[in-house]
């Protein structure tokens, strides 16, 4: 495919271990969380750990990604995160592993930065959201845009190959130069990846309490500023590889492609999601049960069966790189490719798909109707 170079991932697993802490809750996030203590940190890393073990041994392979999201992941602090990357390694291997923690910008992360570069991290995820203080305000983030440029400075001085900085798109009374504002803030920080997100209003959160949703831009607005970020970015020297991530050439998130690409993963923590062996599983959103059990994995509530070929459809269209109708069908031979590339045709006559060789992708305005569009298709 000539647009972008394809992104084709190794079939080894990667993990992900949800880190359930944070200093305080922002009003649209959903994820779950609770207040970060140091007992609780403490007990969550040797469960941690003891899960790690009893995944092993049910189910032996070698990872080459390691995730830790949250929440707010760099709270557990340089030593509880390396005994579970000690863990990690001794029994998953990690060998060449591509290994990602998520941080806040804060003024006191140079120190801890410096151990986690040492510790074998080399991908630093920090949740900038905006570079403009009165959004940042708004959202209730804890830190101002000059403290985060602080904060990737001393990033790339403590040594991490890779940094990406998040980006929220829709904010009330956001414009698009408030976005082309903040998308050249992160090129000028010289990171090497972006991932830009359209806020949601998410059910029960202080935003949808709030009425919030009244003050965003409208649809047409979203779109608008969502397309906007997409060719600012791409004038900045970052590709577009999925709905939301861009990326410098090479510095993709490895561990994420994998669930668009129907790699397996392994999901420790509260609220962690697994694909492992054509199952879908997952941990319910309770620490105190997690602390609690002997045996962590006995938590484990079964989700149904994964990796169909509407799956490997559904994910693998959230990839620019779209898919292609040669490896579905080699894949499942019994589906109808045919006929999903007929019903896919008035779309790219519309300009909401494209076609290149035997593969189907979203266009950037697509991807605005991606939801719409997989639902008539699929």
């Amino acid at each position: 495919m000539s647009r972008y170079p394809l992104i084709i991932e190794e079939k080894k697993p990667g993990i992900y271990i949800h880190v359930p802490f944070c200093a305080s809750k922002c009003p649209y996030c959903n994820f779950y969380s609770v207040k970060a203590q140091d007992s609780l940190m403490d007990d969550y890393t040797r469960r941690i750990c003891q899960a790690l073990a009893q995944a092993a041994g049910r189910w032996p392979r070698q990872a080459d990604s390691l995730y830790f999201g949250g929440g707010t992941p760099i709270l557990l602090g340089a030593r509880r995160i390396e005994k579970i990357l000690d863990a990690a390694r001794r029994h998953f291997s990690l060998n060449r592993a591509e290994i990602t923690l998520e941080a806040n910008p804060a003024s006191t992360l140079k120190e801890t930065l410096r151990n986690l570069a040492a510790a074998g991290i080399d991908r630093l995820s920090l949740g900038l959201q905006s570079a403009n203080d009165r959004e940042l305000k708004l959202l209730g983030r804890r830190h101002t845009a000059r403290q985060a440029a602080r904060s990737v400075e001393e990033a790339h001085q403590a040594g991490f190959a890779h940094i990406s900085l998040d980006l929220m798109l829709g904010l009330p009374q956001q414009t698009v130069r408030s976005v082309e504002n903040s998308i050249t803030f992160c090129a000028e920080t010289g990171v090497s990846h972006i991932s830009a997100y359209l806020l949601k209003i998410e059910a029960g959160t202080p935003f949808d309490r709030d009425g919030v949703a009244s003050r965003c831009p409208d649809a047409d607005e979203q779109a608008d500023l969502y397309l906007c970020a997409v060719e600012s970015l791409k004038r900045h020297g970052f590709f577009q590889y999925e709905i939301s991530n861009f990326a410098r050439p090479g510095s993709h998130s490895r561990h994420n492609c994998k669930y668009w690409l129907g790699a397996e993963y392994l999901g420790l923590g509260p609220a962690a999601h697994s694909f492992l062996a054509g199952r879908r599983l997952f941990f319910p959103p309770d620490l105190a049960a997690f602390l609690r059990s002997d045996d962590p994995l006995s938590l484990l509530v079964e989700d149904g069966p994964g990796g169909g070929p509407q799956e490997f459809a559904l994910l693998g269209l959230r990839l620019t790189q779209g898919i292609s109708r040669e490896e579905g069908a080699a894949a499942f031979p019994d589906f109808d490719w045919d006929g999903l590339w007929q019903k896919a045709a008035p779309m790219v006559g519309a300009g909401y798909m494209g076609q290149e060789g035997d593969r189907l992708f979203f266009t950037p305005k697509g991807f605005l109707l991606s939801n719409a569009i997989l639902a008539r298709i699929l």
